[in-house]
């Protein structure tokens, strides 16, 4: 299953400059989902971060495989749309390699399980392969407002 920018705005409430997926290339239900962010100069955080020496912001980075995992959550029908993602947990994050413009960020997410409401991912960041960035996600979902 693939899913372009307008399949995932329908899923998601991010808009820019905060929607940072461009395409979901596979979703396992049950298990998995692999989405991809392609990073440009035109990102608006590389403004300030850093002038002259370009890196997407960590936090940034989980914030994507966060917006993968909504999308997962959605497509497998474990919520539904009218849901909104809120972050309740971010253990084990590690910061391999600085991600720059010109960067095509590989998001996988694993399911590890649900308890009480609580969804927890393994996350993982690759560019060219190899992990720039990992991490435990937990996620709760709760109607939206409006």
């Amino acid at each position: 299953m693939v899913l372009d920018y307008k399949k995932i705005m329908a899923m998601l409430p991010h808009r820019y400059p905060f929607l940072l997926v461009d395409r979901i290339l596979s979703v396992e239900p049950g298990k998995r989902i692999v989405g991809l962010k392609n990073v440009t100069i035109n990102e608006p955080f590389f403004q300030g971060h850093f002038p002259g020496h370009p890196i997407m912001p960590g936090v940034l980075i989980i914030e994507a495989m966060a917006q993968v995992g909504g999308v997962y959550a959605v497509v497998s029908d474990e919520v539904g749309e009218d849901k909104v993602t809120y972050f309740v947990g971010i253990d084990k994050a590690k910061f391999r390699r600085p991600v720059v413009p010109g960067d095509s960020l590989r998001l996988e997410l694993e399911m590890v399980g649900v308890r009480r409401g609580i969804y927890t991912f393994a996350g993982k960041a690759l560019v060219d392969g190899k992990v720039v960035a990992e991490a435990e996600l937990k996620a709760t979902f709760v109607d939206r407002e409006g």
